[in-house]
């Protein structure tokens, strides 16, 4: 009889501890508003990789598009605009393309950008480069801010060497019988050329 008593208590022991396992290891019961804010987060996280995919998509298709159309020049894509606008206008309007008014980095892409823009929009102009001193008199910087580090101002007119306008003239445009730059009024309406880095 002792055994026997032994043998329910101890069989009590066991169903006690069990329960108290269970209790311990069983998970907090999981908030159905949570589960839906975070299902809802993870929708909108791929969401937005999906959409940054699809611009970065649409993004090489328009460079492919520009490059078949005007020149690549080491690593970049310049189109030229034959239409005569101001300074802002041709800005903008390369910005709306993805892109920024040309800005040569170096003497060969200078020559190579010149003797494309010749063929595009004749030799006996000048356009419109992404080059300006607006927001500081004599300190010249490309269209993202940067001070230019390849300049090509004409220096050939020794009474007038380039840049030479002053506070008047403040965009620089490209001759296209020489290559060389030189400052103007911003509000002249000249072709333009619009450079697009390919990624």
């Amino acid at each position: 009889m002792e055994f026997r008593g032994f043998s329910v208590l101890l069989g009590v022991l066991l169903l006690i501890h069990c329960s108290l396992q269970q209790t311990a290891t069983r998970k907090k019961p999981v908030n159905k508003d949570t589960l839906r804010d975070s299902a809802v987060v993870e929708l909108q996280k791929q969401i937005e990789e999906i959409v940054q995919d699809l611009n970065l998509l649409k993004e090489k298709q328009a460079l492919q598009t520009v490059c078949l159309k005007g020149e690549k020049i080491h690593g970049k894509c310049f189109l030229a605009d034959p239409l005569k606008k101001r300074y802002h206008t041709a800005s903008e309007d390369c910005n709306s393309l993805g892109g920024v008014l040309a800005t040569p980095a170096s003497s060969e892409e200078n020559h190579r950008l010149r003797d494309y823009i010749r063929q595009s929009v004749g030799p006996d102009r000048e356009v419109w480069l992404g080059v300006n001193d607006m927001t500081t008199e004599g300190q010249w910087m490309d269209q993202t801010g940067s001070s230019i580090t390849y300049k090509n101002w004409d220096t050939s007119n020794f009474r007038s060497p380039q840049p030479d306008g002053g506070k008047t003239q403040n965009c620089a445009a490209m001759t296209l019988t020489d290559g060389k730059w030189r400052d103007e009024n911003c509000r002249e309406e000249k072709p333009s050329v619009c450079e697009f880095n390919i990624v």
